[in-house]
């Protein structure tokens, strides 16, 4: 007689395909049957992001890569990332500013759409969770990665789904970097496969906020990040 695995509840993982995501995918897969949603919406690194997210997602065990194309924030604009007039800037000299203000790198209320269409997906598919790696620590400052946020998006989604019970879970959002890439190396995370450069593609640029935040936590950790660098901070 042969026993058989028991059957592990289903989480939605929003999976970019840079450092966070990649951890918080690792994460979801230790406990849950893991359905991902990556986002391709006019970013500048689209084609690498997602070449990320589906390596990371092929590593990890994910059962399901759902890829989304949205188009309206590259239509609207207003963010470095998904314009070509407004320039990725510089990470400041000094990175203990970083996060001070919201940089022009912030996508206008972007996470709500990605949350959206992840929690759609999961009452489609009987999941209860859905994971996303927002981080509010040594983080460039944007408005939806912070808790109050989550827990108004929980709210909304309790009053708004057929059964109220979903709910959208940050598990880094409290964590510093360094916390997070040590979290990864202890969980097996592929950050080698991971992409979190705002710019560049072949190589990460290494000196956009992004690159800068990611080197510093590998190197607080007195690890080298695997991944290719033009030049670095």
């Amino acid at each position: 007689m042969t026993t058989s695995e028991p059957i592990r509840p289903r989480a939605v993982v929003c999976l970019s395909g840079g450092m966070d995501s990649c951890v918080c995918a690792a994460l979801a897969a230790r406990d849950f049957e893991v359905y991902a949603v990556h986002f391709s919406y006019g970013q500048r690194t689209e084609a690498r992001e997602q070449r990320s997210a589906e390596e990371v997602a092929r590593i990890v065990g994910v059962r399901e890569l759902l890829h989304l194309k949205i188009d309206l924030f590259r239509r609207i604009g207003g963010s470095a990332l998904t314009d070509a007039a407004i320039a990725v800037p510089v990470a400041a000299a000094d990175e203990s500013t970083i996060g001070d203000e919201i940089p022009v790198t912030y996508v206008p209320f972007r996470n709500a759409h990605f949350l959206s269409a992840a929690v759609s997906w999961a009452e489609v598919l009987g999941a209860r969770t859905v994971f996303i790696g927002a981080v509010e620590q040594d983080s460039s400052g944007y408005p939806d990665c912070r808790p109050a946020y989550y827990e108004a998006f929980n709210e909304l989604i309790k009053q708004g789904t057929k059964e109220g019970d979903i709910r959208v879970v940050t598990p880094l959002i409290a964590m510093r970097k360094s916390q997070i890439v040590r979290l990864g190396v202890e969980l097996g995370a592929p950050f080698h496969v991971s992409w979190s450069c705002y710019s560049g593609e072949s190589e990460a640029c290494g000196v956009c906020e992004s690159c800068v935040l990611r080197l510093r936590a590998f190197r607080e950790i007195g690890a080298v990040d695997p991944v290719p660098y033009a030049t670095a901070k």
